[in-house]
């Protein structure tokens, strides 16, 4: 319900204004944020390394209907491929295909894709394709099978050089899971930040936690490398857990998590030999981004205002 709430009130004008036109918008943005472009990304991502923590840059934008805006963007994730390669930083990066084309049409999306991952299989750096809207997921499990397909063998990145997400707030990820799994594809799994009516999605926390560890479990016991994002301290429990009880070693899968957010947790999972890796959005459009995730955790809100009125 809090989450609806503060995603309904994100899509005001007011609200929209108040976050991306006033200095606690923007203090509130570079708490979550590494910048507004890759200059302003790559310290954080050196920061990240130097303390033995992985990341994945994320290039902020979705939603395009420009074919030339979509081909720009992918000229945008071919240079941060070459600058991660060029500076040896320890990152991969993540991609959303709305913001490639997927709304203009598969064949442009495609096109675009291929070109990246064309790029990131010469330089040997895997590509995590994102999961949007339940609108979306369909396309974007099709395109992943397909281009898993198309592109094995063309590095040696365990499970392939292109991954996805899945999200468990979604009844259909049991099966989704179990496809990628059988094919070989590396999956993030996450709970899930876009609001989704109630008949394809739980509409209660316990139910997406339950399900949640659920496929943590499977693709702890069958996956290729999984990587288990959550902030959820019980959930890194449970996964650490189970995988000492199977025999896991703590090489065969990573922790993810957001940048800004528990940096005292990633540090301890480090010191106990775990992989950790941070997801490291920039851009100028963060405003969507910033918006789920203060709909996914309303204590990011209050955490940011706190600071804003101490400062």
């Amino acid at each position: 319900m809090l989450k609806h709430l503060v995603l309904t009130a994100a899509n005001m004008p007011a609200v929209h204004h108040l976050v991306t036109d006033t200095a606690l918008g923007r203090q509130m943005a570079s708490r979550f944020v590494a910048g507004d472009n890759l200059d302003a990304a790559m310290p954080a991502i050196a920061d990240l390394n130097q303390r033995g923590i992985h990341a994945s840059l994320d290039y902020l934008g979705e939603n395009t209907s420009n074919a030339a805006e979509a081909t720009k963007t992918a000229d945008d994730y071919v240079a941060i491929l070459d600058r991660i390669a060029a500076t040896g930083a320890d990152a991969n990066i993540s991609i959303k295909l709305t913001a490639l084309g997927l709304d203009i049409g598969e064949a442009v999306c495609l096109g675009n894709v291929r070109r990246v991952l064309e790029r990131a299989c010469a330089l040997n750096i895997f590509v995590r394709i994102d999961m949007e809207g339940s609108v979306y997921t369909e396309p974007t499990l099709r395109l992943v099978h397909l281009l898993h397909r198309e592109f094995a063998g063309r590095s040696t990145i365990p499970g392939g050089v292109v991954g996805t997400v899945i999200q468990s707030m979604l009844f259909r990820s049991g099966e989704d899971v179990a496809g990628l799994v059988a094919e070989g594809i590396r999956v993030r799994l996450v709970k899930g930040a876009y609001r989704e009516p109630a008949s394809i999605a739980f509409p209660n926390k316990f139910d997406v936690d339950e399900h949640y560890r659920q496929l943590l479990r499977t693709l702890l016991a069958e996956g290729i490398y999984p990587a288990i994002a959550t902030h959820d301290e019980g959930m890194i429990a449970e996964a650490r857990r189970f995988a000492h009880e199977r025999g896991i070693e703590p090489t065969r899968f990573e922790f993810q998590m957001l940048y800004g957010i528990r940096r005292d947790l990633q540090e301890r999972l480090v010191r106990d030999g775990y992989n950790v890796r941070v997801y490291v959005p920039y851009g100028t459009q963060w405003y969507p981004y910033l918006s789920r995730r203060m709909a996914e955790r309303p204590a990011n809100l209050m955490f940011v205002v706190n600071n804003a009125l101490r400062s």
